[in-house]
C-alpha cells in the first residue's frame, strides 16, 4: 500500500541520499539521549513520537539489518534485513526512556509478526534497538509488563543497535508536509489522535 503511494514521491526525490543525516538539531546539548525504536511504517512513530514533551527530534531511518547505506527501495525488498525505524532524541530530565515505550507499544500492534495493517514484510517489523545496558533491562521489564496486557504473545525483537542510516529526505516530517494523503489520513491520523487524546487527559 505505501508502496504505492510513494511511486510518483519517489521519482522527485532523486537527489535524496540514504543514510545521510536529516533534521540535524542545531540546539542538542549533551542532556539528550537517543531511543531507536521499529513498529512498522516509520511515517507512523515519527508524527506519534514528535507530540510528546521532552522529545527534541525524530529521524526516520533503518536499522537491525546487514547491508550498509540501504535505500527505501532495497529495505523494501526484503533483503537488506533491515527495519523502518525511528530515532528519537529526547531529554531525559523531561520525559523517560520508559515512557517513550509506554507509547511505542501504544501506537503498533507488538503481537503481530512482520506486519502492521496492511504493511507486510520484515522491514515493518516490531523492533527495539538498545543503545545500552540501562535501555536493554528497561526494554525487557517494559516488555514483560506490556505482556501482562495482551493474550496473544509479544514478538518484538530487543537487539543492540549497531548502526542506524537516516531514511531519505523526503521520508522525513512525512505527516506534518502530507496530512492530506490517504495514507496519512486512513493510517496515521488515528495513531495521532490516539496520542493527543491521551497527553490532553494527563494534563488534566
Amino acid at each position: 500500500m505505501k508502496q504505492i503511494l510513494l511511486a510518483v514521491l519517489a521519482l522527485g526525490a532523486l537527489t535524496a541520499c540514504a543514510g545521510e543525516p536529516a533534521k540535524p538539531n542545531m540546539n542538542s546539548t549533551n542532556k539528550t539521549e537517543l531511543a531507536t525504536l521499529g513498529g512498522g511504517c516509520f511515517w507512523c512513530l515519527e508524527a506519534t513520537f514528535e507530540l510528546l514533551p521532552g522529545v527534541k527530534a525524530v529521524t526516520s531511518g533503518y536499522a537491525g539489518g546487514q547491508s550498509p547505506n540501504p535505500t527505501y527501495e532495497q529495505v523494501c525488498g526484503g533483503d537488506t534485513g533491515h527495519a523502518e525505524v525511528v530515532q528519537i532524541e529526547y531529554d531525559p530530565a523531561t520525559i523517560s526512556y520508559a515512557k517513550l515505550l509506554e507509547t511505542f507499544w501504544e501506537v503498533h500492534d507488538p503481537t503481530s509478526l512482520n506486519r502492521q495493517g496492511n504493511d507486510a514484510g520484515t522491514q515493518y517489523r516490531s523492533i527495539i534497538l538498545y543503545h545500552d545496558d540501562a535501555q536493554k533491562q528497561a526494554a525487557e521489564k517494559s516488555k514483560v509488563e506490556e505482556q501482562k496486557k495482551l493474550s496473544r504473545p509479544i514478538v518484538t525483537e530487543i537487539v543492540p543497535l549497531k548502526k542506524f542510516y537516516a531514511a531519505e529526505a523526503y521520508h522525513q516530517d512525512y505527516f506534518r508536509n502530507n496530512p492530506t494523503k490517504g495514507y496519512c489520513q486512513v493510517v496515521i491520523r488515528p495513531k495521532v489522535d490516539k496520542v493527543q487524546k491521551k497527553l490532553k487527559a494527563e494534563k488534566h
